[in-house]
């Protein structure tokens, strides 16, 4: 088989290849190649200028971790066993995933267990967190250093494609979380072969990844598609794509490879954002000028919503905990809160308008929790640690009725109680050391005191982290599950809630904390609070949903404290002001 790496530093490159030595052969453009033996399994290595064995940058797998060889991977072996059409964005409902933490086991095969009751939900789509290789056995994923590998202690390759057959047997489309923007601090061999990495930008992890460089963005473009074509991923989702150096075309080649590869294939892929921006840009298409991403992550509505729901006012949220009425029926009707408006957390304008009569609103993804917003509070903890069942209900029924594409954080569909903290397992007592005072220094400034701060690398921390099944069938769990599942199925069958246009969302909140919004025909009413309201609504308006029992009797909604109602209008009559 063939060999080849990209070494344009080196003057020397030696392929080693199940303990035997072969010199490799320039071919121009910093390209070094050769033939030897090899198949499925064959262990291998590069080094460039005779200098240590390094795993290959593009090594499928790497079974002894990141500093241990790589291993040939032939895609055509992998034994798939179900045909799969794809599934499109519009329409998607997304339930973000950390293998790590589904099961305490956290390998894929433990996974796959567990993939009819996510299925039952009625979402469509599994979207996994990082799954690249990364020092030691158990970590978020983020700091992976092998862009076109799998982590082996979650399964391997072979696991990964276990996992996205089963997924599709199901009905599930599968999307995974890639990073492109940094690679992990330890067991990163890239500078040894080539200029990966560029001093002139730099991110919150270090120097930037050199995406001026065409064969860069080729290494990055080229692991993207070989998720999707050989593993049968139906999309991506990016990283931070705010932290890339401005100014580089990768995002425009990216998506372009990614819509040839769609129309290649005849099944629909599609890449989500997740960006700081507040730029319609992203996802404006590229023949207007855009990056033609198909969607993105909106942080405003997150920040928005939970303001409204906690109260809560530090760092980010100050500027929407100002007033929460407005930040919510303003994301609801236009997309970003922040859309060239003053942000009081970065000291300057942010972000520009968003215009709903252009932008389908799938292109945008609702959430009320995420990995990072709850992993990136100093406990760990979920929404359902201090709000009641209502709320929570509340919140679900506002995400899952909202014209955006909704996602779910796991467990979020049966309240789950257990925190998802911050956890690592870094070989390098040195990089241990800094990330515990790092983490601990930052929540310090918040005026948390050190002992509390959950030690990231203790293995308790991640096991906390798993997710407890026992509670789905108990007290309030039950209900909050049978609740998102009602709202999921609604979502799916109602045709005013499938519309991608949004243009007359309507949305209002006022002194009584009770939130409304139209979807077409369809009022959505969400009451935050303590007390009970009436609403006036047409007459023959028909309860399609609620959390406690509801009436509507000659015109008058009346909702209880803390709970939400989906009613059905009169066409385009819509809803009538508050008595």
């Amino acid at each position: 088989m063939r060999y080849e790496v990209w070494a344009p530093s080196a003057s020397r490159v030696t392929l080693h290849a199940d303990g035997r030595t072969y010199p490799m052969d320039g071919a121009g453009g910093g390209w070094w190649r050769c033939s030897a033996p090899g198949a499925d399994g064959t262990r291998y290595g590069f080094a460039p200028d005779d200098g240590p064995v390094l795993p290959d940058p593009r090594a499928r797998r790497l079974p002894d971790g990141p500093d241990g060889p790589a291993a040939v991977v032939d895609p055509s072996r992998f034994a798939w066993r179900h045909d799969w059409p794809g599934r499109p964005l519009p329409g998607t409902v997304l339930y973000e995933l950390h293998v790590g933490t589904f099961t305490r086991p956290g390998t894929f095969d433990a996974a796959i267990e567990h993939l009819p009751s996510v299925a039952g939900l009625g979402v469509t789509h599994v979207e996994l967190m990082p799954v690249c290789p990364f020092p030691g056995t158990h970590g978020w994923g983020y700091d992976g250093v092998a862009p076109w590998a799998v982590h082996e202690p979650y399964g391997g390759p072979a696991g990964l494609v276990r996992f996205v057959d089963a997924a599709h047997a199901l009905g599930l489309g599968v999307v995974l979380d890639v990073v492109h923007n940094h690679l992990g601090p330890s067991g990163n061999h890239l500078p040894a072969f080539g200029p990966y990495f560029t001093e002139a930008h730099h991110t919150p992890w270090g120097a930037a990844v050199n995406l001026e460089d065409p064969e860069v963005r080729s290494y990055f473009t080229g692991s993207a598609l070989a998720w999707l074509r050989d593993y049968r991923l139906d999309g991506l989702r990016l990283d931070a794509v705010h932290a890339l150096p401005p100014g580089t075309p990768f995002l425009a080649e990216l998506s372009a490879s990614v819509d040839a590869l769609s129309e290649s294939l005849s099944r629909p892929l599609f890449l989500i954002a997740e960006s700081d921006l507040n730029d319609p840009l992203t996802t404006t298409p590229r023949s207007a000028g855009g990056h033609g991403l198909h969607a993105q992550w909106n942080d405003d509505f997150h920040h928005a919503l939970h303001t409204a729901l906690t109260g809560e006012s530090q760092g980010y949220y100050a500027d929407f905990a100002a007033d929460p009425a407005l930040a919510l029926t303003k994301t609801l009707r236009a997309g970003f809160f922040h859309d060239g408006t003053y942000s009081s957390f970065r000291a300057r304008r942010h972000g520009r308008p968003l215009d709903p009569a252009r932008t389908p609103a799938h292109r945008l993804l609702a959430y009320a929790q995420t990995h990072d917003q709850i992993g990136n509070r100093a406990l760990g903890d979920r929404l359902s640690s201090r709000l009641s069942p209502g709320l929570l209900a509340c919140a679900a029924a506002i995400v899952l009725c909202s014209p955006f594409t909704p996602m779910l954080f796991m467990g979020e569909e049966w309240g789950a109680r257990t925190p998802w903290q911050y956890f690592t397992d870094h070989r390098d007592p040195a990089l241990a050391e800094a990330v515990r005072r790092g983490r601990r220094r930052e929540f310090a400034a918040h005026g948390w005191p050190e002992s509390a701060i959950p030690e990231p690398q203790d293995p308790d921390t991640r096991l906390r982290s798993c997710l407890d099944r026992s509670e789905a069938g108990r007290g309030p769990h039950a209900e909050l599950l049978a609740w998102h599942r009602t709202l999921i199925t609604l979502r799916r069958t109602e045709p005013s809630l499938t519309s991608p246009d949004w243009t007359d969302t309507s949305p209002a909140m006022g002194p009584d904390r009770c939130l409304t919004f139209r979807r077409g025909a369809v009022l959505v009413a969400a009451n935050l609070g303590a007390t009970a309201v009436e609403l006036a609504v047409p007459d023959g308006s028909e309860v399609l949903a609620a959390w406690r029992p509801v009436v509507v009797e000659e015109g008058v909604l009346r909702l209880p404290a803390e709970c939400a109602a989906v009613i059905r209008n009169l066409p385009g009559d819509g809803h009538r002001a508050k008595r």
